[in-house]
């Protein structure tokens, strides 16, 4: 079947992530013509989900009820990565297939790991608070406690793309490269980087980086005893996901001075994709020592085509009869409600 003008696919999110001139483009190659909407409760999306035939997500959360309510549905195609806010499991009880575009934004991530700690180290927002009221001598103060780089240790915790491309812009500038990694499979030696456990990791690195998703497993795995086990005035990097952190004990490590400082595009505690969010009363967003952004690892205008258009091919993928591109199934296993030919690019 290559004509979808037949069936119905609903793209969520379009008033928060309105779709691009890019995607739109991607939409009129590919032959589909989706439904635009923004809908952020369950009782608004199970109407515009229930008789849909594939549904495009980005931020939004598509929990059990929502899922179960997919009565046609053969695949959500995350524009993005991490399917956290989506009940997979019950995805794949239903023959829903949850794809994704894992490497869209991993340059765009270890650009934006290397920016938080280049800025921590070198003491970049103290220095401009000082330089702004005019105190010239106290921001040159701010600086003469830095330490060179060159021989430091950044530990990586998760080892997947994004990490090894941060562990490459390390290595050039001559960081000692320390990684955790679930998986067995071995690693390119030319990347320079030793392999070890999260103990070592925390023990050894002056700056530590996380690199995971958001699962049951991982939820709050860097809690008061691993920043407890960390070096006295190391630096703490997270661009993968803000659950993975207990964020009262790393709040309390660096008012305690135990941290040096750290460097936060995700969180816990605060929707950054609210339409109407209140003023934060967050005190960890306070601290001089910390550094904030709002969840944009990801940004940039080629990973913004790059997501689009193979969230756009796995979509079209599946409903034209077929696998989509090897890696870009979430739910590995699952069995579709309408039987699927190889990916037929090979």
């Amino acid at each position: 079947m290559s004509d979808l003008s037949g069936l119905r696919v609903v793209r969520l999110n379009a008033a928060l992530f309105p779709p691009s001139a890019f995607e739109r483009a991607e939409w009129a190659r590919s032959g589909i013509v989706p439904q635009e909407a923004e809908a952020n409760t369950v009782e608004e999306l199970i109407p515009l989900v229930a008789e849909a035939d594939g549904v495009f997500a980005i931020s939004v959360s598509l929990p059990t009820p929502v899922v179960a309510a997919m009565n046609r549905c053969r695949v959500i195609s995350r524009l993005g990565t991490g399917t956290d806010k989506i009940d997979v499991a019950l995805a794949k009880q239903r023959g829903i297939l949850v794809t994704n575009v894992p490497t869209f934004c991993i340059e765009e991530q270890a650009d934006h790991t290397m920016a938080l700690l280049l800025a921590l180290v070198r003491k970049l927002p103290p220095m401009q608070r000082a330089m702004r009221a005019g105190a010239y001598n106290a921001a040159q103060g701010v600086s003469r406690g830095n330490r060179r780089m060159n021989g430091q240790t950044l530990g990586l915790v998760g080892f997947g793309n994004s990490a090894r491309l941060t562990a490459q812009r390390a290595r050039g500038f001559g960081l000692r490269v320390l990684a955790t990694r679930r998986s067995a499979t071995p690693v390119d030696p030319s990347l320079g980087v030793e392999m070890t456990d999260l103990q070592t990791v925390l023990r050894e690195s002056d700056y530590v980086s996380l690199h995971l998703p958001l699962a049951a497993e991982t939820h709050h795995m860097i809690g008061a005893a691993e920043f407890a086990a960390m070096k006295p005035g190391a630096l703490f990097i997270n661009t993968s996901r803000g659950g993975l952190v207990d964020e009262a004990a790393l709040e309390a490590a660096l008012r305690s001075g135990h941290l040096g400082g750290a460097g936060l595009d995700t969180f816990e505690r605060i929707d950054v994709f609210a339409e109407n969010p209140p003023m934060p009363h967050w005190s960890l967003l306070e601290l001089d020592n910390v550094i904030a952004t709002p969840h944009v690892a990801a940004n940039s205008i080629e990973a913004g085509q790059d997501v689009s258009r193979g969230g756009i091919e796995n979509l079209c993928a599946v409903l034209r009869g077929h696998w989509p591109r090897p890696g870009h199934i979430v739910n590995e296993g699952v069995v579709p409600r309408v039987a699927l030919a190889p990916w037929p690019h090979g």
